[in-house]
């Protein structure tokens, strides 16, 4: 099984939108994902919590962790989302740099823009990896 780790600073909006949609579309004898930060908020931002319920997930419970040697041990790609910087560099594992904006403080317009730019993200990932649930994946016919 295959590990994905979406990471931002605060682990508060971005990567946790990408966290729940990746893990609802993977086929998880396939892959799954996780989420940090390496700068972890207190909390989600609400803003997000907010219009991620609007599309059936529930992140109120959720938590910003700390990006750590132990969590990206046997990761097979590391996604940043679009933190410059700031962004984490783990050697030797492939990465991939998402330059979106960061939803905290945004009107809901703008958070859910945000939130469909990250679900598009994490869907074309699954499909061109082939890690989407069986009735998701291209059937092969050759």
């Amino acid at each position: 099984m295959k590990t994905v780790i979406f990471a931002c600073v605060h682990n508060a909006g971005r990567s946790q939108m990408a966290e729940a949609f990746f893990n609802r579309g993977a086929d998880p004898s396939r892959a799954r994902a996780l989420s940090a930060g390496t700068e972890p908020a207190a909390r989600v931002h609400p803003e997000v919590v907010e219009v991620m319920r609007e599309v059936g997930f529930d992140l109120s419970a959720a938590r910003p962790v700390r990006l750590t040697p132990q969590l990206v041990r046997g990761a097979s790609l590391l996604v940043t989302m679009g933190c410059g910087e700031a962004c984490p560099v783990v050697p030797a594992l492939e990465r991939q740099d998402w330059p979106l904006p960061d939803p905290k403080d945004q009107p809901r317009t703008r958070a859910r823009e945000i939130r469909d730019a990250v679900r598009q993200r994490v869907d074309e990932l699954l499909r061109l990896r082939g890690w989407g649930r069986a009735s998701e994946r291209p059937v092969d016919r050759g």
